[in-house]
């Protein structure tokens, strides 16, 4: 053996000591965090930004295919919270109102909790989490439009035809009665066009809260539970959630209780920019501001996981 061969195997065998030792000192990195995250309380923000951020992305790059089916999925399933409300006010003739209205939002928050744990794809929730990976500058604005308008015009699609399916269903069972579908789509159009949207801004605002509220929470239940309480709360406030109302406001088109399509744009516009700026401004930027000013502010005492956040 050469004394240049066996230079060169020492050099392999330091180098694979190298990262080996570089390896394992990510693994230990990786374990400590894990560690901290599971000792704390609650999840650190930090944690919960990187998450949003990395689910925000894969959703971001996924095919066009992909995103088209999950909306169209959300969107159907998301109108078993109309379903359930029209059969609620349908029965509740000897309820007081206000037991009536404490049904009816948990009724509302039925389809979300389907939609959010079946891993559909929902607008409201993409009004935020979608935005995480922009703001932290790994994903264009092109590609953000794109994860947008898929994912609108297939929740729009779905809700349409659940819509239809639950107006012919529905009265036909007995279950409910023609006029509840006015009753619920004007709730929505008798607005004027400033109340819609600061409404929807609202909406959007408790939406993004949700997605980012999962991704805080270390269960199912506790998921389920977060889910429920803020959905609700859209529901029993009557706020104007972009697809849940288009069937709301379509099923009252389809029943013929007066609703038109003219009803139908009116609301839809105004609901949809009043989600989109709650999701992306009061939720995605000020949640990505204030934890990237906070880890700034704090001594690293251990190194980020990918993605980074931008200082």
């Amino acid at each position: 053996m050469t004394v240049d061969n066996v230079k060169k195997g020492r050099n392999d065998e330091e180098e694979m000591m190298q990262d080996a030792v570089s390896t394992n000192e990510e693994n230990q990195n990786e374990e400590s965090e894990a560690e901290i995250d599971t000792a704390e309380p609650r999840k650190p923000a930090r944690r919960i930004l990187e998450q949003e951020i990395s689910e925000g992305l894969g959703e971001i790059q996924r095919s066009t295919a992909g995103l088209l089916m999950a909306g169209l999925s959300a969107g159907l399933d998301v109108g078993f919270s109309v379903l359930l409300i029209a059969v609620v006010l349908t029965r509740a003739d000897n309820l007081n109102p206000l037991a009536t209205e404490l049904l009816v939002a948990n009724m509302y928050s039925v389809g979300f909790i389907i939609v959010i744990l079946g891993r559909s794809e929902l607008f409201t929730e993409h009004t935020a989490l979608a935005v995480m990976p922009l703001l932290n500058g790994q994903t264009t604005l092109r590609a953000l439009g794109r994860l947008w308008g898929l994912v609108y015009v297939s929740n729009l699609v779905g809700g349409a035809a659940i819509a239809g399916l639950i107006v012919v269903t529905a009265p036909a069972l007995g279950v409910v009665t023609e006029p509840v579908f006015g009753d619920l789509a004007r709730r929505m159009v008798d607005h004027s066009w400033w109340v819609i949207l600061l409404s929807g801004v609202l909406a959007g605002w408790l939406m993004g809260l949700v997605s980012w509220l999962v991704a805080a929470s270390r269960d199912t239940i506790g998921q389920i539970v977060l889910i429920w309480l803020v959905t609700s709360a859209i529901g029993f406030s009557h706020l104007h959630h972009s697809i849940v109302g288009s069937v709301e406001v379509l099923a009252g088109l389809f029943a013929g209780q007066g609703i038109t399509w003219a009803h139908f744009g009116h609301f839809l516009l105004w609901a949809t920019l009043g989600n989109s700026i709650g999701g992306a401004v009061f939720v995605a930027l000020v949640k990505y501001s204030h934890v990237v000013r906070s880890e700034a502010e704090m001594p690293k005492t251990r190194p980020l996981n990918k993605p980074d956040l931008m200082p």
